[in-house]
């Protein structure tokens, strides 16, 4: 072989080398990638059937549910606009509480719950998890939004009717 033609292999060579890295990283990006998907679009049907996802949201009161002596939890998610019930099989974070945010990891399961593998709460008072802090602002937004049309609506009725 010439050098010319080493040189052209050499660079081949490099070069397919570099695409079969790049294809096989993208592939266990793609394995391995976790969406977070609101408790709204969980509660509509629009989250993956084929892959664990993550939801988060506020622990509701009153909702967490362990018979004594038992591993196995259900509590219910709100992100202020639906609710989703979670079922957990194992140790909870020491931060776990009601009406507190976490983030959870698993997929529904054939009863319409969430069933975790993984349950994560905040680490301290003031953090939330951006996720979270997201979708639980942009349903309160839309939330006092409706309270304030229904109040002009019936404001707007009383005054037609005096």
């Amino acid at each position: 072989m010439k050098p010319r033609q080493q040189r052209m292999l050499a660079v081949g060579l490099a070069i397919a080398g570099l695409a079969i890295a790049a294809v096989l990283t993208l592939r266990a990006f793609e394995e391995n990638m976790m969406f977070f998907i609101d408790i709204s679009d969980v509660v509509k049907g629009d989250y993956p059937n084929d892959r664990n996802f993550r939801v988060g949201g506020l622990v509701v009161e009153g909702s967490v549910v362990r018979e004594t002596g038992e591993l196995d939890i259900e509590f219910t998610l709100t992100d202020m606009k639906n609710e989703l019930t979670v079922v957990y099989g194992g140790i909870l974070p020491d931060l776990f509480r009601e009406g507190q945010g976490i983030i959870a990891h698993g997929r529904l399961n054939d009863d319409g719950k969430f069933a975790a593998d993984t349950v994560l709460a905040k680490h301290d008072e003031k953090y939330m998890p951006p996720e979270v802090a997201d979708s639980l602002a942009k349903h309160a937004a839309a939330k006092a939004a409706n309270q304030a049309a229904a109040k002009a609506a019936a404001e707007e009725q009383r005054a037609s009717e005096e």
